[in-house]
């Protein structure tokens, strides 16, 4: 964590000038109003929008009564936030209960028959669909069941014997939120055309499931390029970051000198910036103390950072994790990451990764156009620094509002999107999905030949029947992005 310490002579010249003059007896505040001034008086110093909103300007308010005799206008706290956030902005949050929120993030798990699965339209039969398997996980039930990528289905058993046939107003009961543990499904072959049964069934039981820290890694030595491959479907938080560094040693002692990451997969949510650095550090590993993101706050808070601590909005390349470990890198001058899946056009790390190592490397992007993210938030308690010591303990309120923009060490942003290097299917083809992780799945072949000729015009046939695809259990794991978090010790502007 960057440590900013603020000197009290530089305070002063910060505190809001309605607080000027003010006596002593002027600051004691109205307990009824305590949680709304928290909230004020945190997003008047950090908030990043701060001088579009009226009601947060430093020259609202002359006195504390005048402040004062504002908050009493509000009845929640919900209230006089939804007033100050721009109406625009969807990634500011106000946190009830801090207590909650401050629990660790968890290791992903479901309960789950390990399955996952996309459904179309038959196009033969008005009102039929067919399931076809995505993929299966590791170490599941349905690991141990004769089940595999690629394979279609096309009805249920229910529990009183019954043969159910997947229609649009039914899979979601039988396929999705059905209560029993056991699924049953009948097994069929499909040409894109004609469905043939062919006398299978698969029983898959759902059971507790933790999903592994990485989906699958792999190897491909072709000539002089040893490329490795890692299919990662986690989130960017702290919780695998030490598997991804083990990984990268694994690939360091196969001498990899290229590097897929496949994404295809990834369910999003919680990005951490510093997590995102740790991994740019694994890729290049020949940019120790270089700058990786550069910060831009609000005209407030950037004109003191800028004044007394300019190194506080730099992150540089580290060398170890947050524990303390060794990164392990690859010295690559050369990263490939794959973006593509229905629907899915990166987060908000994938976004900061490939930016901010633009610079430095060939960053090579395979899938669709990114949504553009470059917001960064942090999380503001009540208390004296902002930080969870000292905290108010009259209530548990807490805001998480949006503090700053990322750029890379060239001021280079993202806020609108990145575009990929190699535009790929939007959905892979369900009738030649080839076996996760090896050649003969069509999309990573097509990398592989991309990386190894240097031809960005690949040879995909997307979706040659035209299927309808209704339902991909993939999409359904995607959680809303909640943005790039950031841990940085603050001034106690305001305060």
């Amino acid at each position: 964590m960057k440590e900013i310490i603020l000197k009290p002579l530089i305070l002063i010249l910060f505190v809001n000038l309605w607080l000027q003059g003010c006596d002593k007896s002027d600051n004691e505040l109205n307990p009824s109003v305590e949680v709304q001034d928290f909230i004020w008086k945190g997003l008047n110093a950090y908030y990043l929008y701060q001088e579009d909103i009226d009601d947060l300007s430093d020259r609202r308010f002359s006195s504390n009564q005048q402040l004062e005799s504002y908050l009493t206008g509000f009845d929640t706290p919900g209230a006089i936030f939804n007033t100050l956030k721009k109406n625009s902005d969807s990634r500011t949050l106000l946190i009830e209960n801090y207590e909650i929120a401050d629990t660790p993030e968890p290791l992903r798990t479901s309960f789950t028959n390990g399955m996952e699965f996309g459904l179309f339209k038959d196009l033969n039969i008005l009102d039929t669909i067919i399931g076809v398997v995505s993929h299966i996980l590791p170490n599941s039930q349905a690991a141990t069941n004769n089940i595999s990528r690629g394979d279609f289905f096309y009805a249920v058993i229910n529990e009183q014997t019954d043969t159910i046939y997947l229609r649009e107003d039914n899979y979601k009961a039988l396929l999705i939120e059905y209560p029993q543990d056991t699924l049953k499904l009948l097994m069929a072959n499909f040409d894109g055309e004609l469905l043939e049964k062919n006398d299978l069934r698969v029983d898959l039981v759902k059971k507790n499931y933790q999903y592994s820290p990485i989906l699958l890694k792999n190897v491909f030595n072709l000539g002089a390029k040893n490329i490795g491959y890692l299919l990662y479907n986690n989130d960017f938080s702290d919780n695998y970051i030490e598997d991804i560094n083990a990984t990268i040693l694994e690939f360091k002692n196969q001498s990899v000198n290229e590097l897929i990451i496949d994404l295809r997969y990834a369910i999003g949510s919680y990005s951490d910036a510093r997590t995102v650095t740790e991994i740019a550090a694994m890729i290049t590993g020949q940019f120790t103390d270089e700058v990786f993101i550069k910060e831009t706050w609000n005209n407030k808070a950037q004109t003191w950072f800028e004044l007394n601590q300019p190194d506080s909005v730099v992150t540089k390349f580290p060398t170890r994790l947050q524990n303390n470990s060794v990164i392990n890198n690859l010295n690559l001058t050369d990263v490939y990451i794959i973006l593509n899946g229905d629907g899915f056009s990166g987060s908000s790390a994938t976004e900061l990764l490939v930016n901010n190592l633009d610079p430095y490397i060939n960053v090579h992007v395979l899938g669709t156009k990114t949504d553009g993210d470059n917001l960064g938030a942090i999380k503001l308690y009540d208390s004296p620094d902002y930080d969870a010591f000292n905290v108010n303990e009259n209530h548990t309120y807490a805001l998480r509002p949006v503090v700053l923009t990322l750029h890379n060490k060239e001021d280079q942003t993202y806020s609108s999107g990145i575009t990929p290097t190699v535009s790929l299917c939007s959905m892979e083809d369900p009738l030649n999905l080839g076996e996760l992780g090896e050649t003969s799945d069509p999309l990573l072949d097509e990398v592989l030949q991309y990386i190894t000729t240097g031809d960005s015009g690949l040879n995909l046939i997307c979706n040659p029947f035209e299927l309808e695809m209704l339902y991909n259990s993939i999409n359904s794991q995607r959680v809303f992005d909640q943005g790039t978090f950031i841990k940085q010790d603050l001034p106690n502007l305001g305060r």
